[in-house]
């Protein structure tokens, strides 16, 4: 299974945990096993047509996967995978 990190801004939805093991042979696959897993986390991620929300960004290891090919990136069991949502804020 793939350890998939979860930022402090979501632990909230996946009872405070850091990371979580999900299994999935691409990123889609491992992200959709976790929403199952907890389903309050599901809403912080995909968009009502099931899409992964434009502003949460995904990486296996260090590399993006709007580079690896989107949610089909393939996933083997050693990755590490990484939901970072984009923070708003700051100064104008």
């Amino acid at each position: 299974m793939a350890q998939v990190l979860i930022p402090t801004a979501l632990r909230a939805f996946t009872e405070g945990n850091s990371s979580v093991d999900a299994a999935g042979k691409t990123v889609g696959e491992v992200i959709a096993a976790v929403a199952e897993q907890y389903p309050d986390l599901k809403l912080h991620l995909y968009e009502e047509n099931g899409t992964i929300r434009r502003y949460v960004n995904i990486y296996i290891g260090d590399d993006n996967i709007r580079n690896l090919g989107g949610v089909d990136a393939p996933v083997v069991d050693t990755d590490t995978v990484m939901l970072v949502p984009a923070i708003a804020g700051g100064v104008r």
